[in-house]
């Protein structure tokens, strides 16, 4: 395919994801199956156009005074790819299964700098109903953030020092050009080709031996910032795949144990081969068996319950540039009703003096910040910790920094940190004998 005509094929599966509203990679594989003879550089090539389009869609509809998806492809074009107008307009050249050329509005539009007088949430490409939110999470940096959020996202990989170092990891897929993350001490970094693809991580023989694990560097801030130690009993209540459930593992040196479990079993069985892999046999996973309370043995004994909590994923929308624009208010208004939840059953497994761990991968205030302000209030037996004695705890007391301005916990997010958006607090439960933590 000619790059004109993956445009076009780009345009063609962005009118779809538009109409039907439906996920980004549904459509695309749905167009794949449609059009064979398209090769495996031709559907990454396709598929990068679209997530492009995707991350500055609210930037580019602007420029263009429209939301079709021609006028969205042409604005990400100069927004996300840097291109000028001439480029532009070789690629729409009326060519066979190339779009049509250039109109002379179009060509205006793409010449004038129509941004400076835009509103914040168009300039930091996030949704409009979502403005009042980034202003109170980001106040004066709330552009600046949704456009990191924007951007495409690196490889991050957490390093299984239950099999290995980071440094012979890094010897290990040197031919990669991996890089040490500035913030975890166990992770390793590979950049996105300018195609949007990254490397075939499973034909790699680190990662198939478990050396090596896909996890971004704020997910793995999450798990260390959690302290799990040789001896403990730890709960993962909302283990999913089993990503935070590894690196939990990783810092325990296979003593004392892990229960894996999550509400939804499905989500459960990637877990089983990637315990496999990792070598890891400190983790008992509990899938649920109907309305059997699978984990009442577990009631105020547990050392550390490790929540990482459903949420809208605002802070992974570099790597799901659709997800911001198909969530809607309702989503908001449902996930901070599931997270009061969940954090209340999780406080009942806490032994007295053990530790609650609440973790999001959004940005918003609404589930992080106030999420725990209202769970302290219901809650009077838990404290939270301030983010330097969870940071020595530890032993990362660097990233005290990363304390959050509007309560109890510490945040990361692209533009502050290099990393997806996380959200991370401690609440301690008060021993019997007194409030003293452990």
């Amino acid at each position: 395919m000619t790059p004109s005509a993956r445009i076009a094929s780009a345009i063609e599966i962005l009118g779809q994801i538009d109409s039907l509203r439906r996920p980004a990679q549904d459509a695309m594989k749905d167009w794949g199956v449609a059009h064979r003879f398209a090769g495996s550089k031709d559907r990454a090539a396709i598929s990068a156009l679209v997530h492009d389009a995707l991350r500055v869609k609210a930037s580019a509809g602007w420029i263009m005074g429209s939301h079709e998806p021609r006028a969205i492809m042409l604005g990400a074009l100069k927004m996300a790819r840097g291109l000028d107008v001439e480029a532009i307009s070789q690629l729409f050249n009326a060519a066979p299964h190339s779009p049509s050329v250039l109109e002379d509005a179009e060509i205006s539009r793409l010449e004038a700098d129509n941004l400076s007088s835009a509103p914040d949430h168009v300039r930091g490409d996030y949704p409009e109903w979502l403005a009042a939110s980034f202003a109170a999470a980001f106040g004066d940096e709330a552009v600046e953030e949704g456009r990191a959020l924007s951007l495409r996202a690196p490889v991050d990989l957490r390093v299984n020092v239950a099999k290995t170092n980071r440094n012979n990891a890094l010897k290990s897929i040197s031919h990669l050009i991996p890089e040490e993350t500035a913030l975890s001490p166990i992770g390793l970094r590979l950049q996105i080709g300018a195609d949007g693809r990254g490397p075939a991580l499973m034909a790699e023989p680190a990662y198939a031996k478990g050396l090596i694990e896909v996890q971004d560097e704020g997910s793995q801030l999450a798990a260390l910032l959690a302290a799990a130690k040789p001896g403990m009993q730890v709960l993962d209540l909302c283990a999913g795949a089993g990503g935070k459930t590894l690196a939990l593992a990783a810092g325990m040196d296979q003593k004392g144990q892990i229960y894996a479990t999550d509400v939804d079993g499905r989500r459960l069985m990637p877990i089983y081969p990637r315990l496999e892999r990792a070598g890891v046999r400190n983790v008992q996973v509990r899938a649920p068996r109907g309305s059997a309370d699978i984990l009442s043995d577990l009631s105020g004994k547990c050392d550390i319950v490790f929540v990482d909590a459903p949420c809208t994923g605002t802070g992974t929308w570099r790597r799901n540039p659709d997800a911001k624009w198909r969530t809607r208010p309702g989503a908001l208004e449902q996930r901070t009703k599931e997270q009061a939840e969940i954090l209340d059953r999780a406080s009942t497994y806490v032994k007295h003096g053990g530790a609650l761990v609440y973790v999001t991968c959004s940005v918003l205030r609404e589930e992080n910040e106030d999420q725990i302000k209202a769970f302290l209030q219901r809650n009077e037996d838990y404290s939270p910790l301030d983010a330097a004695h969870i940071c020595r705890r530890a032993e990362l007391p660097d990233l005290a920094r990363f304390a959050s301005k509007h309560g109890a916990g510490l945040r990361f997010s692209p533009y502050s940190a290099g990393t997806d958006g996380f959200y991370v607090c401690v609440l301690m439960r008060t021993r019997l004998e007194g409030r003293e933590f452990w």
